[in-house]
């Protein structure tokens, strides 16, 4: 009789035994098979953005990146524009491109690599006046950012002022002067224009207000109160952008 026994709990044993290294493959194989998530403790919506205007993304090594961009923000048109910019990580040797919007479409007006910290410097030459924005992505797409702001590109033009003697009178384009308004006289432009005006680090924005100056060589008249507002000469050179 304890023979038996003994020989029953042999067979239990060695069915058990058996039993629990079927489920351990089966439990082994069920893991291989289930898709790996977010490692490191990041979330999933870490691992795609981070919500905060940046775009985040997995470099080609696999490392999280965030792009930062710099433009300087008022340039001569044709002349160059720096654009700086770092990476999150320290990664080197990535290739970046640096692009300009205008009109409705990007462009690419520069390429650039990253150096050992992750840093790039490169410059754009804006092809016309006006206002761009600027952006610079990995070329892998890992990441993209644009700079804040926009870059305005000017030329130079010569002006003069007028008012004092004008006030209380109307426009060409309808609107009372008065020795605070702000604005330009242009032969060409149609009322209502805005133009960038820029003098001595000092920048304004005006509407098109009249029709002026009748002086060769001169385009814009600048009223009295745009012209204390940037320190404007008299007469003199100072750069304009006309922002359509």
């Amino acid at each position: 009789m304890k023979f038996h026994r003994r020989a029953n709990a042999r067979t239990i044993g060695r069915v058990m035994a058996a039993t629990g290294t079927a489920l351990g493959a089966s439990s082994a194989l069920a893991m291989a098979a289930t898709p790996a998530g977010p490692t490191g403790g990041e979330s999933a919506a870490a691992a795609g953005d981070s919500g905060a205007g940046t775009p985040v993304h997995e470099s080609s090594s696999g490392r999280a990146v965030t792009l930062h961009v710099k433009a300087a923000k008022n340039v001569l048109a044709h002349s160059s524009d720096r654009v700086r910019g770092s990476l999150s990580v320290q990664l080197s040797h990535q290739t970046v491109i640096v692009e300009a919007l205008r009109s409705g479409s990007w462009q690419t007006v520069a390429s650039t690599h990253t150096g050992r910290r992750g840093r790039f410097s490169t410059t754009w030459s804006p092809s016309d006046v006006g206002r761009y924005a600027v952006r610079a992505r990995l070329a892998d797409g890992s990441a993209q950012a644009k700079a804040k702001g926009r870059v305005t590109a000017y030329r130079e033009s010569n002006i003069s002022y007028y008012g004092p003697g004008f006030y209380g009178q109307r426009t060409a384009c309808g609107e009372t002067l008065q020795p605070d308004t702000l604005g330009v006289a242009n032969r060409t432009l149609p009322c209502g224009t805005k133009v960038a005006l820029r003098y001595n680090g000092r920048s304004v924005t005006v509407p098109v207000i009249d029709r002026g100056p009748y002086v060769s060589g001169r385009e814009y008249d600048l009223t009295a109160a745009t012209r204390n507002r940037i320190n404007a000469p008299s007469t003199g050179t100072i750069w304009t952008a006309p922002l359509g």
